[in-house]
């Protein structure tokens, strides 16, 4: 609430100065809005009551207003205080003492199917809106909110354009399905899986649309969606009109430029050449050129970006609409990646019958381009000899060096040129993809009580892309290039039809809603297949003999009460029924209810009037939802056959046939199901100067999807899927804001969240084995087949399994020394052991927002405390076996001068480094000009840094470089994009 007093004056609706009835105007009334203890309120609304003719407060709580020569009155409004109408009778001065309103607490927030005032909330909901958003280069909607509410984890995969981020809501519920959230923009759940073409899903989403974010925790708050809630429920609104409101034409300009933070540290030319000069042997002191090149200099470059947003907002006589056009040209830190962006948006929400039926139409449209940088360039930077140059006379392989065999052809399996990679090769992918609803809210006339909702949505995905290598490039040379090519259709298509029914009980001083609906939700996927050619044209591969298609729907009636009693006991109820496409008949169906209670002890006569507690209010809950988006495969409980590819046929006669090969399924396989607690506590203090919440969750997942041998005779492979484990989780959240200062001219508000969080896998089996030591995870670059990550009963998923390192008296490892644990005189598998995981027992996020006058300052920072990360980078690529070969040279990183490890100590826990880390994710200045050019013209310009230090012991690119080469699990650095720092200027008009 009290966020809201450093916003200045001019950020307040427009008004027309016009009155509603033609009479001249004459009469001036001025004034100053101020608290109970004489602190202006800026940005206070001021109307002419029953007219359009108003204004607002501005840094100073000072207003003027000019009103016809007649009586009348004046409306007062400002979020979290109560609004207060002032009579007139003539010129003058008016000044007018705003309180606070009780109850900061009829903040509105979105939950499913409907909106509940926060007072009355039951469950763990938190609401960001737009000005507690992260400022600067965001081109991904979740970017908005990173480190801003507890439980919420939110981890970019990478620095690339438009890259994603993995997103935790109270920790991962699934070992092997889907741990993402459920995303529900205006009403429509969204398909959050891949989109072929795109970057990743939500960077079609254009983030200067949005209004506000509303993330829903716990099974209390989320089973009204049911099978698809374990992982917790994002809700997105996106901007609107207002009726009333003039034409507010807005542009905002953002230009950024970006820069690589760090690069990994290799040997140089010199250290490089003075190891192989020592080690090496004569053919290989040979190889050595006389050049000094920084492979990693050549493949990051300075990045330049543009972020344009053109809207138009206002109302229509009865119509409220907006339109808002954006264009956004993003390039990589890694040469010749880049994003274009081009998103329209349209919102109209006409009433009609008097105001009782509202429609609400939202239309979003986006079309990307993107160009996509090689996955192998970083690895080759870092590998690639310093001593080469980047370019040479010979023209055959595009005028860059390679290295060669004794034939002047690429050798196989040397390190490629990163730049000539970069370069030579075309990967790109366009998207079309459209987010939209129709809905149609009546609230009848003869019972107001009674509302029905109907909601038709829809989201469309276009998406295409091809590669193409040309012969020149030395890895596809000896094929004579390479061109591939592919599609995507994909078609969500939804019906949500409700009612609801309110009825203030004044009688027994009560209140209840009822809800009840239907939805019907279908999903549609299509995937042609196509052949890989060489440059000339050649087949190289044949296309699949059947293009990719699956269609999924899903069926489900739900309801809600809730019942108030007094304005303090509170408690809801929900109530799910899902059905599925995705199970057989005997698991078609699934029953998700949830019930909580809460307690608003400000609401009792021993605290009413306390001027220490403003708001106290005591909650709990329990619910089941579930998870049915499983292995990403929309038919897992039928047989399936694949066939074989074009080069394994099978003969009969003087024909050849593909064979059909069948795969290992469950015909019973059904849902994971979460059954989740919650207890929380809301309170306010000192007069909202203080506001903060404390959850303790538990929540446990059974029937988890698991990889097991299925008994001999019944299934055509030796390992199938099924429902076998369970997992859980438990933790604290909290959240503190605090308002010190909300002086004339000077305001500061900052804000503190924590997390504590701990998984433990209880059960991955049927049948009880002591000596199974679990289920092998986490693939790592280097060898054949290896995995550093293990899951076991009574352990965090993904743990990491290794030897233990033994170290000589300087601290220095021992090459191929490891304790032998188990004391039997050999060193082998049974000497691994469950060492750290990757996951934070702790993150936390701070924010801090400083007002002077019309200067904004603002900070963000982040924390993990108690992550770990194999960092692979080193363990691949840190020994002076990359000197080995006699017609190559690979370079080493820096780590080797102190190791001197002549072969891979690929399983040693010296690789895995606590990635703990403290980061300065956002600082943003602004100055607000106020109105200029014939007061006509708001102006805001701001400057901000991202990403602008780390305070770190991890030894690579990035502490949070553990989500990339689909590494689902985590705490595996090989080779990542890593994130920019980014300086943006940035400039808002609203004319």
């Amino acid at each position: 609430m009290l966020l809201a007093l450093g916003q200045p004056a001019f950020s307040a609706p427009h008004f027309t100065s016009k009155p509603a009835v033609v009479r001249p105007i004459a009469w001036t009334i001025t004034g100053k809005v101020v608290t109970p203890a004489g602190e202006a309120i800026p940005g206070v609304t001021v109307l002419q009551k029953g007219t359009s003719n108003g204004t607002a407060t501005d840094v100073d709580g000072s207003y003027s207003i000019s009103v016809p020569e007649a009586g009348g009155s004046l409306v007062f409004s400002f979020i979290g205080y109560t609004t207060q109408e002032k009579a007139y009778t003539g010129p003058g001065n008016l000044n007018i003492t705003l309180t606070d309103d009780a109850k900061a607490l009829e903040e509105v927030v979105v939950v499913g199917y409907g909106t509940q005032k926060k007072s009355d909330l039951t469950g763990s909901v938190a609401a960001v809106s737009a000005k507690d958003f992260n400022p600067g280069n965001v081109n991904t909607p979740e970017q908005l909110i990173v480190g801003k509410v507890p439980g919420v984890q939110i981890t970019t995969n990478g620095g690339a354009p438009g890259s994603g981020s993995q997103i935790r809501i109270r920790g991962g519920a699934s070992l092997n399905a889907n741990n993402d959230p459920l995303i529900v923009i205006d009403g429509v759940p969204v398909d959050n899986d891949k989109i072929s073409g795109a970057p990743n899903p939500l960077s079609l989403v254009n983030p200067n649309d949005i209004a506000s974010f509303n993330i829903l925790k716990d099974a209390s708050a989320t089973a009204i969606y049911g099978s698809r809630a374990s992982n917790g429920v994002i809700i997105i609104t996106t901007k609107k009109g207002k009726a009333g409101d003039k034409l507010t034409i807005g542009f905002s300009s953002l230009g950024s430029y970006s820069q690589v933070r760090n690069t990994i540290d290799v040997l140089s030319a010199d250290q490089f050449r003075a190891v192989v000069n020592e080690r090496g042997t004569e053919a290989q002191k040979a190889l050595l050129g006389n050049a000094n090149t920084n492979w990693q200099d050549q493949i990051f470059q300075k990045a330049f970006s543009t972020d344009n947003n053109l809207s138009f907002t206002g109302s229509y006589k009865s119509l409220p609409y907006r339109l808002s056009l954006g264009h956004l040209d993003q390039d990589g830190i890694i040469r010749t990646s880049n994003l274009k962006r081009n998103s329209i948006a349209l919102s109209l929400n006409p009433t009609f019958l008097d105001e009782h039926l509202t429609v609400n139409l939202n239309v979003k449209g986006t079309i990307s381009k993107s160009r996509f940088s090689s996955e192998g360039a970083i690895g080759s930077a870092v590998a690639f000899d310093p001593t080469q140059p980047v370019n040479v006379s010979e023209t055959k392989y595009g005028g860059y060096f390679e290295w060669l065999d004794a034939s002047g052809r690429p050798n196989t399996v040397a390190p490629r040129n990163p730049l000539s990679t970069l370069e030579q090769r075309q990967d790109v992918g366009e998207v079309k993809r459209s987010i939209g609803n129709l809905q149609f809210d009546y609230r009848f006339h003869f019972l107001p009580e009674l509302r029905a909702n109907l909601n038709l949505g829809y989201d469309i995905v276009r998406g295409e892309g091809s590669t193409s290598e040309p012969i020149t490039l030395a890895g596809v040379f000896n094929q004579g290039g390479n061109r591939t090519q592919y599609s995507q259709e994909k078609d969500n298509r939804l019906l949500d039809f409700y009612l609801n029914y309110t009825k203030e009980l004044t009688a027994i001083q009560s209140r209840i809603e009822v809800m009840g609906g239907y939805s019907y939700q279908n999903f549609l996927r299509h995937e042609p297949s196509y052949a890989g050619l060489n440059a000339a044209g050649d087949t190289l591969t044949p296309a699949a003999a059947f293009p990719f298609e699956t269609e999924k729907t899903l069926l489900a009636f739900f309801g809600r009460l809730n019942y108030s009693f007094k304005d303090r006991y509170l408690v809801t109820a929900n109530l799910r029924r899902d059905a599925s496409s995705a199970f057989g008949p005997n698991n078609k169906w699934g029953t998700f209810p949830s019930v909580a209670l809460a307690w608003r002890l400000v609401e009792e006569p021993f605290l009413q009037g306390s001027n220490f507690f403003t708001d106290l209010k005591v909650r709990l809950g329990y619910g089941i939802t579930g998870q049915q988006e499983l292995l990403d495969d929309n038919y897992p409980y039928l047989a399936r056959y694949r066939y074989s590819e074009g080069t394994a046929t099978y003969p009969f006669g003087d024909q050849y046939y593909l064979t059909l090969r069948p795969a290992g399924y469950d015909e019973n396989i059904k849902w994971e199901e979460t059954k989740a607690y919650n207890a929380g506590l809301d309170f306010g203090l000192f007069r909202g100067k203080v506001a903060g919440t404390v959850d303790y969750y538990f929540k446990k997942t059974e029937d988890l999807i698991s990889q097991i041998a299925p008994a001999a005779g019944t299934n055509l492979t030796n390992q199938i899927f099924t429902n076998v484990g369970n997992l859980q989780n438990e933790g604290v959240e909290i959240a503190l804001n605090f308002s010190p200062i909300t002086k004339d001219n000077f305001t500061w508000t900052f804000g503190v969240n924590g997390t504590y969080n701990q998984s433990k896998i209880t059960k991955l089996s049927n049948v009880s084995n002591p000596s199974s030591p679990g289920l092998a995870r986490g693939a790592i670059a280097g060898g054949t087949g290896n995995m550093l990550q293990i899951h076991s009963v009574g352990y965090a998923p993904y743990t990491f399994y290794t030897y233990k390192q033994v170290y000589d008296q300087n601290n220095k490892p021992i090459e191929g020394a490891y304790v032998d644990l188990n004391e039997d005189g050999i060193i082998n598998e049974q000497d691994l052991y469950r060492y750290k995981s990757p996951q934070p027992k702790v993150f936390l996020g701070f924010n801090s927002n400083v007002t002077v006058k019309n200067w904004t300052a603002g900070v963000v920072l982040r924390a993990n405390l108690g992550n770990y990360m194999y960092n692979n980078v080193r363990s691949n690529n840190g020994t002076y076996r990359s000197i080995a070969n006699s017609t190559y040279l690979s370079n080493m990183v820096t780590d080797v001068l102190q190791t001197n490890f002549t072969n891979n100590q690929f399983f040693s826990d010296y690789y895995i480094e606590n990635a703990s880390f403290l980061r300065l994710d956002n600082i943003n200045v602004s100055y607000n000009f106020g109105k200029i050019i014939q007061q006509k013209v708001n102006l805001r310009v701001s400057a901000t840094a991202q990403n602008v230090f780390v305070i770190t012991n991890y030894s690579g690119l990035d502490p949070e470089s553990q989500f990339n080469n689909n590494n689902i699990g985590g705490g595996i650095d090989n080779n990542y994009y890593p994130r920019p720092r980014t300086f943006s200027l940035g400039l808002n008009l609203d004319f």
